[in-house]
């Protein structure tokens, strides 16, 4: 039976998105699970998985069409199955509509039919890896994808290899007794979606959200020293980040205080049954939200390899749905960038954020004795219409207790 893909929603406030590149071509064979079309949001550009695996037979929308929420994109079926388009949609298509034809009938064992419903973007023949984003650049510059050596994750092309490429040749030199920044010229840089977006629900936030602010100052030897013993165990790709065991004590300190694990919607509060924690990740376009799921439920050697696993795709531009929606609660780490403290805003409809700062070596009195101490800021920010300063308290207590005794985040 033939089945209808959708575009998918990806954000409470998401109204389109746009197919920018088809996966796979009309008349070949899908799994279910594998990547279809690449579609750019307000949030990044994600990857559209197949719901079924056959034959893909009809491709409803053309590259570079946005499309409504919800809007059927393609049709999945057998290979000899007969598809009537207007009673499967349950309405007639329009004859001004850009829908790739659909596929012949394909006769079992016959190869898969390839119609050019599309092209390579830089002419280079054979599969290429390569970004949606630096595939965007390299047709806009003329830069040919197959000449060059990328590198992201597996040899990936990214942005900044199109943006190497297209300069060609090294950069101004620098005259001795001349200043560096002599060369440097004005430049107007246009809003990326993802920018834009940001910029709206941020504002909105502030706007419409009365945040109040929590600092505490937490004592992080004891999870240090526990970072350290773990990862001398572990392999090199699987060890342990600071991120992580905070990842695992805020979904932890939320199952003791839900308060915190809600949105407000429309005049009632939901608080959440599960506890899924997004992961505030920097990106070529701008600050991109992932989300680790049922962080108090699973181990932390798990919950590192997925979190490090989504955020590969992330900075790579292939981010599948499940990644970037659903968070219930959000951290903002910027420890890796020696900020001490800083105080995120809301990403609504979350309730709060929690904002982390750097690991800092000072000295600490301890037993009446000044000693060498790591002290550790977090910021919470969160929405008074949703929760209150108590609830808000309980929860930076609880957080405390467990990133201070952090032998219970691996437990």
């Amino acid at each position: 039976m033939a089945t209808v893909v959708a575009m998918p929603k990806l954000g409470f406030d998401m109204a389109e998105g746009l197919l920018v590149r088809w996966v796979k071509r009309a008349g070949e064979p899908v799994e279910k699970g594998e990547v279809l079309a690449e579609i750019e949001t307000d949030k990044a550009t994600v990857e559209v998985e197949a719901t079924a695996a056959g034959v893909l037979r009809n491709q409803l929308v053309a590259e570079k069409i946005s499309v409504p929420v919800g809007a059927p994109i393609a049709v999945i079926g057998t290979a000899e199955e007969p598809i009537d388009l207007p009673a499967l949609l349950g309405e007639a298509v329009a004859p001004d509509s850009p829908v790739v034809p659909a596929a012949a009938p394909v006769a079992p064992g016959a190869p898969a039919v390839h119609l050019p419903a599309t092209a390579p973007a830089t002419g280079e023949a054979g599969p290429v890896k390569a970004s949606p984003l630096a595939r965007r650049l390299a047709a806009e510059h003329g830069v040919t994808l197959a000449g060059l050596r990328g590198s992201g994750p597996g040899g990936r092309i990214t942005k900044r290899d199109v943006e190497a490429a297209a300069a060609g040749a090294p950069g101004p030199a620098i005259v001795p007794g001349h200043s560096a920044t002599a060369s440097i010229q004005a430049e107007r840089i246009a809003l990326t979606k993802l920018r834009g977006a940001i910029g709206r629900r941020m504002q909105a936030s502030k706007q419409q959200a009365p945040h109040f602010y929590l600092t505490s100052d937490l004592d992080a030897g004891p999870l240090m020293d526990l970072r350290a013993e773990l990862n001398a165990l572990l392999p090199e790709a699987e060890k342990l980040s600071v991120n992580d065991f905070l990842i695992k004590a805020a979904a932890l300190a939320l199952g003791e205080v839900p308060a915190l694990n809600a949105s407000l919607e429309g005049d009632s509060i939901l608080r959440h049954g599960e506890i899924h924690i997004g992961v505030a990740v920097a990106t070529e376009n701008g600050l991109l939200t992932v989300v680790a799921r049922q962080a108090d439920r699973r181990p932390l050697t798990e919950l590192a390899e997925d979190v490090r696993r989504i955020v590969a795709r992330a900075r790579d531009g292939r981010v599948r749905p499940d990644d970037i929606e659903g968070a219930t609660f959000t951290i903002s780490n910027l420890g890796m960038f020696e900020i001490e403290h800083f105080a995120a805003i809301i990403n609504p409809p979350e309730a709060a954020i929690l904002a982390v700062g750097a690991v800092r070596q000072v000295p600490i009195v301890r037993d009446g004795a000044i000693v060498p101490g790591r002290r550790m800021k977090a910021t919470l920010s969160a929405d008074h219409r949703v929760t209150d300063g108590a609830e808000g308290a309980r929860f930076m207590q609880a957080l405390r207790q467990r990133v201070e005794h952090p032998l219970q985040l691996v437990l």
